[in-house]
């Protein structure tokens, strides 16, 4: 079993990658094209990764070594790292993030532990480092207050253990939800020995982010074999099931005021609404509550207990169609960043026609209600 003493062992590993071409931050793409400073609104991002110095080491060390099965986990890491400025970008949660948001003219980022999070690993270490990279992050946020908050990480391995993890980050740490990067180990949230994390976010009145992984093994084959595994089509293919498992399982019956956010326009789920109603009269159910049938129709549950967010998406046409058919108190601006640091994605963003009001929703009050900023 890989303990913390491991991971801050190999902390001075990761330094000395990110030495090597790791300092030098490039600007992004504003050329001609800067965002404004002054639009009326705050431009909060909600889907916003980092990671810590030595999580990313042990990443790069497992993908190296492919001593962990899981095909997708081992082709994205592999990639990812053997990018040092997007490693340094990933652990920088301080001066250096923030002027990379000056200069894309982003007000306040709400941070998530960058997939896979703590999910790839035993209970026990899982649960560590949801511990330690909860604290770290919960640190930045006192640092910088007006600019940072945060999701907090847990390990669904043990959810009993995740519970508590997530009370005491929410309660005590002043963190605004929880960040899920997808499946754990194969398992999704639609199996019912999950369902406490449920009840517990329920009553604590904070979303869950539902945030991409590749696909777990069982899924990840014809993915892999054409470079499909990542965010091209493999992320939104496995979180898109994600969500819909939950909620085809009857566990939005079961906890009526729980509320997921999903990124990337919603993981194409807004998209097909219409055929998911259709279809779903007949489908073989996934009911795993005990009950015989869901209340309500899938796109009453999307629009009832799912927020989406642009991340990946800065694109006039998506977002109009996301404010139709979610409503617009259901979309929710977000970068990606540092995966996606494009000054001229704000600018699009900002240029999509839409009221001022509707504007102000998307790029600030609606997260500020959901997450209860």
């Amino acid at each position: 079993m890989r303990t913390r003493r491991l991971f801050l062992k190999e902390a001075a590993a990761v330094s000395a990658a990110l030495a090597t071409g790791g300092t030098a931050f490039a600007s992004p793409s504003t050329a001609g094209d800067a965002p404004s400073t002054a639009p009326g609104y705050k431009r909060i991002a909600t889907e916003e990764a980092w990671a810590p110095a030595e999580l990313l080491t042990t990443y790069r060390k497992l993908a190296a070594e492919k001593s962990f099965d899981d095909p997708g986990f081992i082709a994205m890491w592999s990639r990812l790292g053997s990018r040092p400025e997007l490693l340094a970008r990933l652990a920088d949660i301080g001066e250096r993030r923030i002027a990379d948001m000056d200069a894309t003219g982003i007000d306040m980022q709400i941070l998530s532990l960058t997939s896979p999070g703590v999910q790839i690993f035993d209970a026990a270490t899982a649960n560590s480092l949801a511990t330690t990279t909860n604290d770290q992050v919960a640190e930045a946020v006192r640092k910088y207050p007006s600019r940072f908050t945060a999701l907090a990480a847990a390990a669904p391995q043990d959810p009993k253990a995740a519970v508590k993890e997530i009370e005491r980050a929410i309660h005590k740490l002043g963190m605004k939800g929880v960040i899920i990067n997808s499946h754990t180990r194969g398992e999704f949230l639609d199996d019912p020995k999950f369902w406490e994390i449920f009840e517990a976010v329920e009553a604590l009145k904070v979303p869950i982010y539902l945030h991409p992984q590749t696909p777990p093994p069982a899924m990840i084959g014809p993915y892999v074999e054409r470079g499909l595994e990542g965010a091209l089509w493999g992320f939104e293919a496995e979180t898109g099931l994600h969500g819909l498992a939950i909620l085809r399982s009857g566990a939005l019956d079961r906890f009526p005021g729980l509320q997921l956010v999903l990124g990337h326009g919603g993981e194409a789920l807004p998209f097909w609404l219409f055929r998911l109603d259709y279809m779903n009269r007949s489908a073989r159910p996934n009911l795993r509550n005990g009950a015989t049938k869901l209340n309500k129709k899938p796109s009453e549950y999307m629009k009832e207990n799912f927020y989406v967010t642009t991340s990946g998406m800065a694109w006039a046409p998506v977002i109009t169609f996301l404010q139709s058919v979610m409503g617009v108190d259901r979309v929710l601006y977000a970068m990606d960043y540092p995966y996606e640091f494009e000054g001229s994605e704000v600018t699009a963003t900002d240029n999509v026609h839409m009221s001022h009001t509707d504007k102000k929703k998307l790029f600030q009050t609606n997260a500020e209600k959901v997450f209860g900023l």
